[in-house]
């Protein structure tokens, strides 16, 4: 019987068409492809008799992407040019025409750019309508042979993620059966163990590989079963279904990243599809959906927690029924049109813990379901709220914040409200007093001692302002007015919690002068009771560190061995650490006549 050797070049492994649906019987993907009779000339070169290995996709007779990453074209485009996503020296485009610009002979793609500064028209020639750009400077005419169509998913996963053989050992021979004669190989191994590289991926990144597409039916599926996260954000993926495609061949995925793909979407409920049926994290940043795609979208997303819609000018136009139930986080960032209105549309997700809406202008809000001092029935279950970089400038947002029944974390950074104030700790200090239940804010933890520091220090700012407004320390004679309350929602709770500030607390603030600054204070010592009870004035603005280092040269004891705190006659049996070295008096909301006690 006649053998056949073949000696497995890694080229062919490298196929661009990514035929990987041809693998059976043990035979490596490529091989079973490529293997038809063909004539020698076919080749450009010397071959077996019988044998062709001719990539497919020279064979096709379609455009193919060469090493320079650049479409070399035949004498036919693609016959779905319109609409399809390409790459030109690293800018991408959707091409809006295909044909002939006269005066010039020769075949032009009409293209509009996602950078509009890339252009030069907005598709008219010489008085000539051609296509239409959302941009008056998005579109530009390009020669073909200039533009990258891009790869199929698999193409770009081989040529990110497999790597080089090792130097192959001579003899090292296998023998498969092609049809019913007996093939010899070379290099078989290698092959084999290239495939088994892609069989364990498990976590993908492919940004800004030019990705078009799935590629061979069932190729994803066979190459690369494992996969449960992909980054395809920023390649030339041109519609939803081409997503679909893809997703449908990975039974196990949970994340996938699509920011940057100008994608279009269906305008009515897709087809029943199971493509999505393990999703739990979708990024959709930058891809141009509207909210009605979303809603239209969501019902293939059975289990998602996570979903990133930032930049794309949405305006949320409908309550959600039915889909986004299971949504966690929702990021809904630099979408400017966003006002509050709208936001009462997303507000009965019944799952929603963490909602991300930076710089989307918004300046106030207001739930109109809950009074001063009660609990709005929106967002029942939001946890986390980031509002950077707004417009927020009135107290009376952060008021309304305590309203949302289950809010523990807030991060808002860069609004005039928290800008505008030349003392951030003061700014942090009345947002803690205002908003309850806040244990984190801008990502620093609040402390029970800080808390307690900053409801102290916002009952007192505001104590006067609360007695010209009918407020008393009896409470048979406590009635603030309606505007005070509005206001000051949370005062009148503070009062019951630390009592009513009295008069003392009260005085008009005397010009900043050291005297005026100086705390009267007892100083014990609890453990060492031959230590006489002494009186030290010391200013409010001075840190605990300072403190343990004038008490330190005192007692003649190490600063490192000083532990302090102190108790105040308005708490009685009552007694507060000093923790932190690094903050001052005034911040623990040390007071005139308190009593430092100091531990060795």
């Amino acid at each position: 019987m006649k053998k056949l050797i073949v000696k497995c070049f890694k080229y062919d492994f490298y196929s661009k068409g990514g035929d990987t649906a041809a693998a059976g019987a043990g035979l490596p993907v490529f091989l079973k492809e490529h293997f038809r009779p063909e004539p020698e000339a076919a080749l450009g070169r010397s071959a077996c008799p019988g044998l062709s290995l001719r990539p497919p996709w020279l064979a096709a007779g379609r455009s193919h992407i060469l090493d320079s990453g650049y479409v070399t074209m035949n004498s036919t485009l693609p016959s779905d040019v319109i609409g399809r996503r390409v790459e030109v020296n690293g800018e991408h485009a959707t091409v809006r025409f295909s044909g002939i610009v006269p005066p010039v002979a020769g075949l032009w793609l009409g293209v509009e750019w996602d950078n509009p500064e890339r252009g030069k028209h907005d598709g008219s020639h010489e008085g000539t309508v051609y296509f239409k750009c959302r941009h008056p400077t998005a579109g530009s005419f390009i020669r073909p042979n200039k533009v990258n169509f891009g790869v199929d998913f698999l193409t770009a996963i081989k040529n990110r993620y497999v790597l080089e053989d090792e130097p192959e050992e001579e003899g090292t021979e296998q023998i498969v059966i092609i049809g019913n004669k007996p093939v010899e190989t070379i290099g078989f191994d290698s092959v084999i163990k290239q495939q088994s590289q892609l069989s364990k991926l498990q976590d993908v990144s492919l940004r800004n590989c030019a990705v078009n597409g799935a590629g061979d039916q069932g190729g994803i599926a066979k190459a690369c079963p494992n996969i449960r996260s992909i980054d395809l954000s920023k390649n030339l993926l041109s519609s939803w279904e081409e997503v679909i495609d893809i997703a449908s061949q990975l039974k196990h995925l949970e994340v996938l990243n699509l920011s940057e793909n100008r994608l279009t979407f269906p305008s009515s409920s897709p087809s029943p599809t199971r493509a999505f049926s393990t999703l739990k994290v979708l990024v959709l940043n930058r891809t141009g959906i509207t909210w009605a795609e979303v809603l239209c979208c969501a019902s293939g997303w059975p289990v998602l927690e996570k979903l990133y819609l930032e930049s794309n000018n949405i305006v949320i136009s409908e309550r959600p029924t039915d889909v986004l139930q299971t949504v966690k986080l929702l990021d809904l960032s630099s979408n400017q049109s966003i006002d509050e209105n709208q936001l009462f549309l997303i507000a009965y997700l019944p799952r929603l813990e963490q909602l991300i809406l930076s710089d989307i202008g918004i300046s106030s809000i207001h739930f109109p379901d809950a009074g001063i001092g009660c609990k709005t029935s929106m967002f029942p279950s939001l946890q986390y709220l980031v509002l950077n970089d707004n417009q927020i400038a009135q107290w009376s947002f952060m008021n309304e914040l305590d309203k949302l029944q289950s809010l523990q974390a807030l991060s808002c950074t860069r609004n005039p409200l928290t800008e505008g104030s030349k003392d951030a700790q003061t700014t942090r200090q009345f947002i803690i007093a205002r908003i309850g239940q806040l244990r984190t804010l801008n990502k620093c933890a609040i402390e029970p001692e800080e808390r307690r520091g900053a409801e102290l220090d916002y009952r007192k700012a505001f104590g006067n302002e609360w007695k010209k407004a009918g407020g008393h320390q009896d409470p048979e004679k406590n009635r603030p007015n309606e505007e005070f309350l509005a206001a000051h929602p949370r005062y009148q709770a503070l009062c019951l919690k630390y009592g009513a500030p009295e008069d003392g607390e009260l005085k008009t603030q005397q010009p900043f002068l050291l005297k005026n600054q100086l705390l009267t204070l007892k100083i014990k010592y609890p453990n060492q009771l031959d230590q006489k009870v002494i009186e030290k004035q010391l200013p409010e603005s001075m840190t605990v560190q300072k403190v343990k280092g004038l008490l330190s040269r005192l007692l003649k004891v190490p600063v490192s061995e000083l532990l302090l705190s102190y108790e105040s006659p308005k708490m009685p049996g009552k007694e507060i650490e000093l923790e932190n070295d690094l903050q001052s008096l005034q911040f623990y909301s040390v007071e005139d006549g308190d009593c430092l006690l100091v531990r060795w």
